[in-house]
């Protein structure tokens, strides 16, 4: 739970008070202008109303530059950003990406063989997966998958989302009951809305609120009929993108035994990210994969690639293969995606002969638990927990927003900042993503960078931790 300082509420509100308020003042001008100019589509409905994408017109554009910037290299440490209507570009320290294992550029072992699938396959195989879009390296893929997060089976499908929004639908239907985190990425709350069944939230990462829920809604039963539930379906993350938080899945999963409820849990940061051998939430918690009922994942973040996977039961696999329309219908994944992903797990098994996948998870322990605690010392409000390779800050004002995207881009240094819709419209946040490519010299300047941009934007909302003396250096020199 955020508390926010009253102060800064307050500046806030005020903030986007001042927004909307001149905002409304240009669309009553813009409304003169047009009863003015002629319009050529008499009879016709507007097809975007005036209310609909005023947020988008009046708040977004204003500082559209921070957002979407393309770029022109690898999502590596440090990546090549363009500067828009221009050929120019800036090499900068990258914050923002998903790669958190450093697999999104070359690779010594896998972009060889990625390569080679490339010239055997061709880039796409122009057919659904039930059509003529399975080859051999979708096989193997499926099979790596499920030996990898320790279940019996997996599918695959050519997009994270549609993993969440084409699969939730299928698993369940009018009449069930979906219990749902309330910090939910949008592609399983999409997912829960299209499936027709009932919705209920839970306080996020809170197993006393959910079992809470789980009482009052099974002794209630469906609405109207008040029958019992056809089934009922937990769905939470492994690692909360716009928080950090890790799950607190053993917890969850002993109330989800109590009262016969599945648990469906989405692992597209925490799969490769963190445990022992990079398995997730479970192994770093010590859940065993038989207790979660549906484990989903991506491979656009560890793995360096594109695409989701569903593992669980065979007979849940195989259910899904004859009803899912992303396994049915559309585009299988690219063949040497797959064989990208193929050759990640191997190394961070250790299969490729050598032991650079555990020098990459501990690295990317090491560096997000650094980064975190330098910037908490520093006096930033930092969200998320140990081992998260997510750690937002906390912006709230949004003249904010660009005030610090923009000097750090200033300084060579590329973040990613959101607001609302994304997150609650008081809080307006940097995210930063740490990889275990990046260096401690790259995490020292980054470092330095967004301290210099906190005090600018007057982001720092507690103290800073006092400097320890170095006691080291004055022996030394009485020495």
């Amino acid at each position: 739970m955020i508390t926010i300082p009253y102060l800064t509420a307050v500046s806030t509100y005020f903030s986007y008070g001042l927004l909307f308020a001149f905002g409304q003042l240009r669309d009553y001008s813009r409304l003169i202008f047009d009863w003015c100019s002629t319009n050529n589509l008499h009879g016709y409905a507007p097809i975007c109303l005036a209310h609909e994408d005023f947020y988008i017109r009046r708040l977004y554009h204003r500082i559209q530059d921070c957002f979407n910037r393309p770029i022109s290299s690898a999502p590596d440490s440090w990546v090549d950003v363009i500067e828009r209507r221009t050929e120019k570009s800036t090499r900068c320290l990258n914050l923002g990406s998903y790669n958190y294992l450093g697999f999104g550029s070359f690779d010594e072992y896998c972009t060889p063989r990625v390569i080679d699938s490339l010239k055997k396959f061709s880039p796409s195989t122009c057919s659904s997966r039930v059509d003529a879009g399975t080859t051999s390296v979708h096989a193997e893929l499926e099979e790596s998958v499920a030996k990898y997060v320790g279940k019996p089976a997996a599918i695959v499908t050519g997009m994270g989302f549609a993993t969440n929004s084409a699969i939730i639908p299928v698993l369940i239907g009018k009449g069930g009951l979906i219990i749902s985190d309330s910090l939910n990425h949008t592609s399983i709350v999409n997912g829960a809305r299209g499936s027709g069944a009932t919705i209920r939230v839970f306080q996020h990462n809170t197993p006393a609120h959910l079992e809470r829920v789980l009482k009052e809604q099974i002794a209630e039963g469906q609405p109207r009929t008040h029958r019992p539930w056809k089934k009922i379906i937990v769905v939470v993350e492994g690692i909360y993108s716009m928080e950090g938080e890790i799950c607190q899945l053993p917890e969850i999963v002993s109330v989800c035994k109590k009262y016969k409820a599945y648990v469906y849990l989405d692992e597209a940061h925490s799969i490769g990210a963190i445990g022992k051998t990079g398995r997730g939430v479970c192994e770093l918690l010590g859940v065993d994969t038989a207790d979660v009922d549906i484990m989903m994942g991506t491979f656009t973040k560890s793995f360096g690639s594109s695409g989701g996977y569903i593992a669980g039961s065979k007979d849940l696999i195989q259910y899904l293969k004859y009803h899912c329309p992303a396994h049915l219908y559309a585009t299988s994944i690219s063949t040497p995606l797959a064989q990208q992903i193929i050759s990640a797990i191997k190394v961070i098994l250790g299969e490729d002969g050598s032991n650079r996948g555990a020098q990459k998870l501990a690295r990317i322990r090491e560096n997000s638990n650094f980064f975190r605690a330098e910037l908490q010392k520093m006096g930033f409000e930092v969200l998320g927990d140990n081992d998260s390779p997510v750690m937002p800050i906390m912006l709230y004002n949004p003249a904010k927003i660009p005030a610090f995207s923009r000097e750090c881009l200033r300084e060579n240094v590329a973040v990613v900042v959101v607001g609302f819709p994304a997150t609650p419209l008081l809080l307006a946040r940097a995210r930063i993503c740490i990889s275990a490519s990046h260096s401690r010299e790259d995490l020292i300047k980054a470092l330095k960078v967004i301290s210099k941009a906190g005090d600018l934007t007057g982001i720092k909302y507690f103290p800073a931790a006092p400097k320890k003396q170095e006691e080291e250096k004055d022996r030394i020199k009485l020495d």
